[in-house]
């Protein structure tokens, strides 16, 4: 009887932490690719020097957009990558939890929390995208088809800014290998072009998967 009372107390004790302290929300985003597929994906790219920003503004990658009843692409991404996320009638989250994959940062607001682009509108358009029209600009913007877009803390987004992997990566190193992998997917599926330092860097960084 006491071996199955400490069994118990054992069990209880366990469900109580996992009430108390719940792990944290993961952010996932869809279409991140194994470490080989990504090397394939990388080897595909066109490698070409880094175009201007002449003519760039964020006006012209309309976001964010209606994505289903009052839901647009943002509070889709934070229910998405949010846990235990509830939502008014508009849509935006009124209680949920968000961790920042780029550096560890644990919220219960999410206003605190940013979505990142992953490729940058700006750099985008230095790859590429300037010579889009205006509705594949939109699409890539508000892309959840792809691992393109990602909540994690505005101070985290606000650092990266627009640059690449070649002067930028996310503080918590854990996360680099999959940053890399899914800043890939997204440059191969939408045909964006990558500057040789970029394609150093991915690389380096896919050695470390």
């Amino acid at each position: 009887m006491t071996r199955t009372r400490n069994a118990l107390g054992a069990i209880l004790a366990v469900l109580l932490l996992a009430v108390c302290f719940p792990a944290h929300a993961s952010a996932t985003p869809p279409g991140i690719p194994s470490t080989t597929t990504a090397r394939s994906y990388l080897s595909a790219i066109t490698v070409k020097t880094e175009g201007s920003s002449d003519g760039y503004s964020r006006d012209k990658f309309p976001h964010w957009i209606t994505i289903e009843g009052t839901c647009n692409t943002r509070e889709m991404v934070l229910k998405r990558d949010g846990t235990n996320v509830t939502t008014g009638s508009d849509c935006y989250p009124t209680k949920g939890s968000w961790y920042s994959e780029y550096d560890g940062v644990t919220t219960t607001d999410p206003g605190s929390f940013d979505i990142d682009h992953v490729v940058p509108l700006a750099e985008a358009w230095r790859s590429g995208a300037k010579s889009w029209t205006t509705s594949k600009r939109q699409a890539f913007a508000n892309d959840l088809d792809h691992s393109q877009l990602i909540a994690v803390s505005a101070s985290s987004n606000r650092s990266k800014s627009d640059q690449d992997p070649s002067t930028w990566v996310p503080t918590r190193t854990a996360y680099r290998c999959t940053y890399a992998k899914m800043w890939i997917a997204s440059k191969y599926q939408w045909g964006l072009t990558a500057q040789q330092a970029e394609v150093t860097a991915l690389n380096n960084l896919l050695a470390t998967c």
